[in-house]
């Protein structure tokens, strides 16, 4: 990987910590931007998915929306 993965999340979202204690305990750098905390990430989102679902995951320039239902793929990414 080329540079630290991107997690776009809200606090109250269970998918969302999931992701990040998965990169965690996986030891894979992440940035978390907090999409209830600055309106800015939320419209980052809009503008890679078109739409504003948390968590949007971006490993080297793929985009995933949702993480359990693209665990096998990010984890293949993260080898």
């Amino acid at each position: 990987m080329t540079e630290p993965i991107k997690v776009y999340t809200i606090p109250t979202c269970s998918d969302c910590n999931y992701a990040k204690r998965f990169f965690t305990e996986q030891n894979v750098p992440f940035t978390e931007y907090n999409c209830e905390e600055n309106a800015t990430y939320a419209e980052e989102v809009k503008d890679l998915t078109g739409k504003q679902i948390v968590p949007t995951i971006v490993i080297n320039n793929q985009v995933f929306i949702g993480f359990a239902e693209n665990l096998k793929e990010i984890s293949e990414l993260i080898k």
